[in-house]
């Protein structure tokens, strides 16, 4: 916890007490704005209690160890991307989706920086992978499902099944997340308007001759 001028608050200590689920959501943000000033690599339990004003013990007090805590985060990650499905279904508004999204490139947080690092822990740990791959399935089956609607009412096209658009369209997103923190000045607001209303345009449906 960080006081007004943005300085670390004394780290706090005895027995945890207060909103249980508060105080875990508090630690992934802590580890969240770790990862992303300073790499997965160097987040260690002892920066993010120091960033979370609180002693190790209160970390360790709410997760067992730094893979415990990380793996909380990335399922935390998939839950917004299930939350802003969820909206986009109910709305039935296709063009919302990529607005939604673009909304998550555009605030000045550590979503993107710290997604995409999390992601990549998939490649060498089989827990990470398994949690990646099995969120992304069912993130990915709401996709084809919302597309699916689209196209039946015209709003996108159908000479391309839902399942291959939804393909298309998580690469080009996962595409962008990756190489966002690596050239920020590329992936201004601006840009992110105009590269996801060009992605609209390629989904469109033909305009009739």
């Amino acid at each position: 916890m960080h006081s007004k001028d943005g300085t670390p608050k004394p780290a706090r200590r005895g027995r945890p007490t207060g909103d249980h689920a508060a105080k875990r959501q508090e630690l992934l943000r802590a580890t969240s704005a770790v990862i992303a000033q300073e790499g997965y690599a160097k987040a260690s339990m002892r920066k993010i209690a120091k960033h979370a004003g609180c002693t190790t013990g209160v970390v360790t007090h709410y997760f067992s160890n730094k893979e415990e805590l990380v793996v909380a985060l990335l399922e935390h990650a998939f839950d917004r991307f299930d939350v802003m499905l969820k909206g986009i279904e109910e709305s039935g508004d296709i063009k919302r989706l990529s607005e939604e999204w673009m909304k998550l490139t555009s605030r000045k947080n550590a979503f993107w920086p710290v997604t995409s690092e999390l992601l990549a822990l998939g490649r060498n740990d089989p827990v990470f992978a398994d949690i990646i791959a099995r969120r992304y399935a069912n993130f990915r089956r709401k996709y084809v499902s919302i597309l699916k609607a689209a196209q039946k009412r015209g709003e996108v096209r159908d000479d391309i099944s839902a399942d291959l658009l939804t393909d298309y369209l998580v690469a080009i997103g996962d595409g962008w997340m990756l190489m966002n923190p690596i050239e920020p000045k590329r992936f201004t607001p601006a840009r992110m308007r105009k590269l996801l209303d060009s992605l609209m345009a390629l989904i469109a449906p033909p305009a009739s001759s």
